[in-house]
């Protein structure tokens, strides 16, 4: 018999691994958006291409620009690359699926849509309470910035938390892997995630359930309670300071809705998750952290910011000079 994570205590698994009858997976979709296809396949596009050319601007900015080789754009810049996995991995997928109707994706393939999906979104979170906790440190305690928040003290907290998303991603996929899939074999969405792929097991998933339970409220809510205490002290420093500093506090307030809409879509998702008859409101809160959020950062980041503006126009005259 299974136990929680699928596995078998005989020496016949692999014979039982083998009675896997479902090798390709139907993706749905929109289906009732059908008689809007064209429109929603060509927002989405667009969407699309805002997202991928504007985080590669800001990679190329801060790799080629001096003025912003500090911490805080270095964690934007790993912020822009968790977003360009993240649409690079979804959008494309779910492009032919409005066109198309449907998408066909194999098993192994859809395990991988799942692993990329999920690294990308632990990586994000956690990267976000880096960047809350940059500019607390900043705020807050701006004289000793410079030794806390340190070149190298950013590149192995950048590494420590990919190396993070890595394990607890891999853990997810070994528990899916040494499932028994035995049909049906359509998902109700419009990419491969952690529940619709589970719900196609025929194997005993409680197991799996608790464990990524618990694991969603460490990587999810453990950054969440970071990011929103580092922006108390913010906000309780920031009103100390005369009115001058209001176009910071609007830059501060337009990057908090943006984290606010990307944590509560999550957390409604993944750690309150709403009842089977509203897998409708389910995609449209997906479409929010998968497709919104990745095109909202660059434009928080960039078009609100006097720094990457100067840089950009700087290397934009620069290349204009040598033609």
């Amino acid at each position: 018999m299974p136990d929680g994570f699928g596995r078998t205590a005989d020496p016949d698994h692999e014979s039982l691994q083998s009675t896997n009858n479902v090798t390709s997976i139907f993706l749905l979709g929109f289906p009732d958006l059908q008689n809007h296809k064209l429109f929603f396949f060509s927002l989405l596009f667009l969407l699309y291409c805002g997202t991928i050319s504007g985080n590669l601007l800001i990679m190329v900015l801060y790799l080629v620009s001096k003025t912003l080789q500090s911490p805080m754009y270095f964690f934007i810049t790993q912020l822009s690359l968790c977003d360009l996995l993240l649409t690079t991995d979804i959008v494309p997928v779910l492009l032919h699926t409005v066109l198309y109707g449907a998408s066909s994706i194999t098993l192994n393939g859809c395990i991988t849509q799942f692993f990329f999906f999920s690294n990308s979104e632990f990586s994000e979170c956690v990267l976000l309470s880096g960047m809350s906790y940059d500019r607390y440190v900043a705020i807050c305690n701006p004289l000793r910035y410079h030794s806390i928040m340190s070149h190298t003290s950013c590149v192995i907290s950048a590494g420590v938390i990919w190396m993070m998303s890595f394990i607890a991603t891999l853990s997810y996929v070994i528990s899916i892997c040494n499932l028994r899939f035995c049909g049906p074999n359509v998902i109700d969405h419009f990419y491969c995630d952690f529940e619709p792929l589970v719900q196609l097991s025929c194997s005993d998933t409680s197991m799996i359930h608790r464990w990524i339970l618990v694991m969603g409220y460490f990587i999810i809510m453990g950054p969440f309670i970071v990011i929103v205490t580092s922006y108390v002290y913010i906000v309780i420093a920031i009103l100390k300071i005369p009115s001058t500093t209001g176009r910071h506090k609007a830059t501060c307030s337009f990057h908090l809705i943006v984290v606010s809409l990307f944590y509560a879509t999550l957390i409604i998702v993944y750690i309150f998750p709403t009842k089977d008859d509203s897998m409708a409101v389910s995609k449209v809160l997906s479409l929010i952290y998968t497709v919104m959020t990745p095109l909202l950062n660059p434009i928080i980041y960039t078009l609100r910011n006097r720094d990457f503006k100067e840089a950009f126009l700087k290397i934009n005259l620069a290349f204009c000079s040598d033609h």
